[in-house]
């Protein structure tokens, strides 16, 4: 029989690859592992009736809340669209707060780290989530430690991981921390997937927060500084391309973005980067210049303090090839 059991919290709503991703990985890695560390992955949710995926796919849970009152190993919440916005029901949030009790490692995907929240089981916590959604979980749950680049984060018994897909590499993860990298690399083979992947790959972005209005300073500012993006932006220069003075600007980019003009120009510098590096084989030193890092040096230091990985590591895990 199985001995590490996984729940995968389901709900109306849920994002399918958020529990398909997980689910495969789980069942892949049995087929490297002997009989009693195999794991057995059960769906459950509020009850057993059909819902839907975000994406209208059909959903049966195995087991309904009350019917899942022993411990499991792992206990994993699904995201789904419209949990950043609605609070979830009083009886999920109470079976996730009891499960998490009992379980050995308890965590979620995606956007399922607002059920942890209104759970309150972020307070004081290193999380992390979707990009998009990142700063809305900071400020939703503030004494959360939410950190937007990261593709998964483990703190303790709490696991949480970015968008959509990067619950495989949270499950990936999982798996090598219990059996060993030869297994995790076995399994992402197989799915053919990256097994480790580095840094914030799909979790990057300077557009945090798109403005409504096209013709805002915000939006001005940003069109600005992609169409230049090797040149050198600085406050001054940024209120003078909008007409409006460097304090007010300040204020008022930060208002309306939740960042400051300063990390937007970081982070697009980064996203071209990326987006170079991904495409080919440009050499590090043009790649540092064309997008205004200066010097290979300077982009190797922003890469790894930001993502965590350096230029020619984020090239190797991610340069699209051709067939």
């Amino acid at each position: 029989m199985p001995t590490r059991t996984v729940a995968i919290v389901v709900h109306d709503g849920v994002q399918a690859l958020d529990v398909a991703g997980p689910v495969d990985v789980f069942h892949e890695a049995n087929g490297y592992l002997p009989a009693q560390d195999r794991y057995q992955t059960v769906l459950v949710a509020a009850d057993r009736h059909p819902l839907r995926a975000s994406n209208r796919m059909q959903m049966l849970a195995d087991l309904a809340f009350e019917e899942a009152r022993a411990g499991f190993d792992i206990v994993l919440v699904a995201g789904g669209p419209g949990l950043p916005d609605a609070p979830p029901a009083t009886r999920f949030v109470e079976w996730i707060r009891a499960a998490s009790q009992r379980a050995g490692i308890y965590g979620s995907i995606c956007t399922g780290a607002f059920a942890l929240g209104h759970a309150g089981l972020l307070d004081q916590r290193r999380v992390t989530t979707h990009w998009q959604n990142a700063s809305r979980l900071a400020a939703r749950f503030p004494r959360a430690r939410v950190e937007p680049d990261a593709i998964y984060v483990c703190d303790d018994r709490l696991v949480t991981s970015a968008g959509v897909t990067a619950g495989i590499d949270l499950a990936l993860a999982l798996v090598g921390q219990c059996h060993g990298p030869e297994t995790s690399v076995a399994v992402a083979k197989r799915l053919v997937v990256v097994a480790q992947r580095q840094g914030g790959q799909s979790q990057f972005s300077p557009y945090l927060t798109a403005p409504a209005d096209p013709a805002s300073p915000v939006a001005r500012i940003q069109a600005h500084v992609m169409a230049h993006i090797g040149g050198r932006h600085t406050l001054q220069s940024l209120a003078t391309e909008v007409g409006m003075s460097p304090r007010s600007l300040a204020r008022y980019f930060v208002q309306e973005t939740g960042i400051t003009p300063h990390e937007f120009v970081q982070r697009a510098r980064i996203d071209a980067a990326r987006m170079t590096l991904e495409a080919g084989e440009r050499p590090l030193k043009t790649i540092a210049y064309d997008c205004g890092f200066g010097t290979v040096d300077r982009m190797r230091i922003v890469f790894g303090a930001r993502l965590g990985v350096t230029p020619a590591q984020y090239r190797a895990s991610f340069r699209r090839r051709g067939p």
